[in-house]
């Protein structure tokens, strides 16, 4: 539920492109883990000419506000990571 949630804010974030999935442990290009606290880590292909700094903090905020709106859960990190840059 959670890495829906987490996917769904990012979709919404000007600038992504795509979630980036692969064989690791994702749902759709998000890793969540629960352990001392909920982690958020999301793995996206973003637009050319994107700001990435701002980018990334605009989803990490976006997406720990989202989560804590949908569920109460409150992300102790929302990690970002691009695998692509393209137009």
């Amino acid at each position: 539920m959670l890495a829906r949630y987490a996917a769904d804010a990012a979709r919404d974030v000007e600038g992504v492109r795509r979630l980036v999935p692969d064989r690791l442990r994702r749902h759709g290009g998000v890793r969540v883990k629960d352990e001392e606290g909920v982690e958020i880590e999301i793995h996206l292909g973003v637009d050319a000419g994107v700001p990435i700094p701002a980018l990334a903090r605009d989803l990490q905020q976006r997406i720990a506000e989202y989560l804590e709106r949908m569920t109460g859960t409150t992300p102790v990190a929302v990690d970002i990571v691009i695998h692509e840059v393209g137009g």
